[in-house]
Parts: C-alpha cells; sequence; structure tokens
C-alpha cells in the first residue's frame, strides 16, 4: 500500500510524547500524530488517548519531500453522530422583542437627551 495524502491505513504506536505520538506504518515508515490531531475535543495529556503498542486508524494529512508523515486519528475517524454545536438556551421570539424594544427606547432616549442639550433645552439658559 502506498503512502499518499488522504490514504487511510493502520499503523502502531511507537512511542508518545508531550506533542504528539509517533506511529508505525505499513512498509515500516514512521509518522506523527500531532496532539491536535487526536480528538475533536481539548487533549491535555496525549496519554488518556493513547497507549504503546496500540493499534490505530489513522489518516495520512501530509507527506513532505524530506519524508515526514503528518497523520490524523480524528480525520480517519470521524463521529458519524456529530450534532451541530447550538446555543444552551435559546432565547424565544417574545424574548428578543422585548430586549429589542428596550434597548431601542434607551437608545432614543439618550438621542432626545444630546438632542434637548445642544439646543438649549429644559429651561437651560441661552447666556
Amino acid at each position: 500500500m502506498s503512502l499518499e495524502q488522504g490514504n487511510i491505513v493502520e499503523g502502531v504506536v511507537t512511542s508518545i510524547t508531550n506533542f504528539g505520538a509517533f506511529v508505525e506504518l505499513p512498509g515500516g515508515r514512521t509518522g506523527l500524530v500531532h496532539i491536535s490531531e487526536v480528538a475533536e475535543v481539548y487533549v491535555r495529556d496525549i496519554n488518556e488517548f493513547l497507549k504503546v503498542n496500540d493499534k490505530v486508524k489513522v489518516k495520512i494529512i501530509s507527506v513532505d519531500p524530506k519524508g515526514k508523515i503528518g497523520l490524523s486519528l480524528k480525520q480517519a475517524n470521524p463521529s458519524a453522530n456529530r450534532a451541530p454545536r447550538r446555543p444552551k438556551f435559546e432565547p424565544s421570539f417574545e424574548d428578543k422583542l422585548a430586549k429589542f424594544m428596550r434597548e431601542s427606547d434607551e437608545r432614543l432616549s439618550d438621542l432626545k437627551r444630546q438632542t434637548d442639550s445642544k439646543r438649549g433645552g429644559r429651561g437651560g439658559s441661552r447666556y
């Protein structure tokens, strides 16, 4: 099997560092899974997700001219049932309308106050 960008292959984790994990691929070549490519969630400690000698399915995301191979676990194993993130609380139309009316009234009163002060309104002296 050729090691080309976009292929999904199986490999074995050979070592783990604080920035990622090295995976031995078919043919004896080694690639790196950067810590940002391990999981969809924030990974503080890669040891919580991978152990040495784990068999993993990885996607080849880059192969540079020097032979370095960049790998991704999260792209090889996408969550099929991953729901889009939504706010925990979505205000109703009535709540949005009430907020809009309140903010609109505040803006209008501020604008009226500024305009009256420039005209000398509210009994201010003109001398």
